[in-house]
């Protein structure tokens, strides 16, 4: 058995397919089925269970995949920690942020990165906080950066808050709270609103904070992205919470108004609480050598 035989077969298993596993790691289709029936012999186990249309994992390789896979990781932070004790670094960033981040120059901060780790490969995406907290927390992500309800602390990661904003109600240009300089949340109770899915972290911002003054309010439309949601307040459609950077960035025609007592969002930045690779450590190197930079 040997390390190659076990990028293999978490390679199959995670894409169902020896065809395309093959090409993921480069190399024939018959190489790597040959390598995989070779393993299959020598534990005496058959991994996958082989028709003409599809490929599963057999009970014995349903118990051995979480191995093979724990072995892998383990050998490529073997190889990344090597690599960091002579100062470079290498393997990928696994980067996680919501649609809506403000609180850093995303572009800017992983250009930064790259310009100092040009080894270091740099992967993202963009999801709800609450699945990139899990994410990181199970090793499938190294960085995350969240927005969160004011005073909500994310569980199980280790995490630095970057900002807090108090969000503003966004109307229309022509609605009758756009010359208002501020509003009570009770004074939006009869609104129809646009807001984020129902259970995401981006949701219950607003949720929490219309619950605590015992306000109900008509959520009739519900969209991932923020851009979207403030195209439905630009139509008259609807009015939404949103924290002010969400909206200046936004070229969307809106007017913004304070919120009296409203709800405030922060935007965290979260990484693994005992373990960060260390691509994980030389981004967090990096936010804090721009933090400190002086203001331009």
């Amino acid at each position: 058995m040997d390390l190659q035989q076990l990028r293999y077969v978490v390679a199959v298993a995670a894409s169902s397919s020896f065809t395309r596993a093959a090409e993921k790691c480069f190399v024939t289709q018959s190489a790597l089925s040959h390598q995989i029936a070779a393993l299959e012999r020598e534990i005496g186990q058959r991994l996958f269970v082989r028709t003409s249309r599809s490929v599963a994992l057999s009970e014995a390789g349903a118990a051995f995949l979480p191995h093979a896979r724990a072995a892998v990781e383990a050998a490529d932070q073997a190889v990344e920690e090597a690599a960091a004790a002579s100062g470079t670094i290498v393997g990928s960033l696994r980067l996680g942020v919501i649609p809506t981040v403000t609180a850093m120059d995303v572009p800017g901060t992983l250009r930064a990165y790259r310009l100092a780790h040009p080894s270091s490969r740099v992967e993202m995406t963009v999801g709800n906080s609450d699945a990139m907290i899990a994410a990181v927390r199970s090793g499938d992500l190294d960085i995350a950066l969240l927005g969160l309800r004011e005073g909500v602390v994310p569980e199980g990661v280790a995490s630095r808050i970057l900002e807090t904003e108090s969000l503003q109600a966004v109307v229309a240009t022509d609605h009758p709270f756009a010359a208002e300089g501020s509003v009570a949340l009770k004074d939006l109770a009869g609104e129809t609103f646009a807001d984020f899915p129902v259970g995401t972290a981006g949701r219950a911002q607003s949720d929490g904070a219309f619950r605590a003054v015992g306000v109900e309010r008509d959520v009739a439309f519900e969209a991932d992205s923020a851009e979207l949601i403030l195209d439905l307040v630009a139509s008259g459609l609807a009015v939404t919470l949103l924290a002010p950077g969400v909206v200046r960035r936004s070229a969307a025609r809106v007017a913004v108004v304070d919120v009296q007592g409203g709800p405030a969002r922060s935007e965290h930045l979260a990484w693994h609480a005992t373990d960060p690779r260390s691509a994980a450590r030389a981004f967090l190197g990096v936010v804090t050598t721009r933090d400190q930079r002086p203001p331009e």
